[in-house]
């Protein structure tokens, strides 16, 4: 198995933590430093299986994503241009991974040019598909404060809020649709805090900015 893991890592090449530089002064304000993304980025969970996602850079951008473990027997590959329509630009200080055991492991990042967040779920049974999201509210923004077992997004009408331990569900509703574009969530939704017993967001009804909060409750 070794062997195996060792031919695993030599595929994906330089397997680090990248390093990223300072951005341009001359551009525009960009959620996070765009600076060139040269190697792949790697996370690996606890578990015995040692499950482990990997991020692929090509061209200054993250290409594709590996993910994998210990007795699976095969790389599991993927594009993100394939999954949410672009090659984001990522920043190692603005992506997470959060392993549940060796079933399913959750990447949540920000787009460094836009600022929107994504989340990709990656189960490593075959069975089960990859589901993407491209409306995330993650806590890699500091206006927004989600419990770490949490993954919350929105369908402009409401927020759906899933606690990836358990696969449990909770939602809270906005009270109607919002034109949000993703890429400019914070034009309509200011603030948001999610715990594992509460909601709470600052969002933008009409031309009136309104709190709104609910307990909540997984089922």
């Amino acid at each position: 198995m070794k062997t195996f893991i060792t031919l695993a890592l030599s595929f994906i090449t330089a397997i680090m933590f990248v390093a990223c530089g300072s951005k341009s002064a001359d551009g525009p304000a960009t959620f996070c430093d765009t600076a060139c993304l040269t190697d792949s980025i790697n996370f690996k969970g606890d578990h015995k299986l040692e499950p482990a996602v990997f991020i692929i850079s090509n061209n200054c951008k993250a290409d594709s994503i590996i993910w994998t473990y210990k007795g699976l027997g095969e790389l599991r590959k993927t594009s993100f241009e394939g999954l949410i329509g672009r090659t984001p630009n990522i920043n190692k200080n603005f992506i997470r991974c959060y392993f549940n055991n060796a079933d399913v492991a959750w990447i949540m990042f920000n787009d460094c040019e836009s600022g929107r967040g994504f989340q990709i779920k990656l189960p490593y049974d075959r069975s089960q598909s990859v589901s993407p999201k491209g409306s995330g509210i993650n806590n890699l923004d500091p206006k927004f404060s989600i419990s770490d077992n949490l993954v919350v997004f929105t369908d402009r009408g409401n927020l759906f809020i899933e606690d990836m331990s358990t696969g449990k569900k909770a939602s809270m509703t906005f009270g109607e649709a919002l034109e949000i574009d993703y890429d400019y969530m914070h034009d309509h939704i200011d603030s948001v805090n999610v715990t594992n017993t509460r909601a709470w967001a600052k969002v933008k009804i009409g031309k009136e900015w309104k709190v709104i909060e609910k307990n909540i409750t997984f089922e």
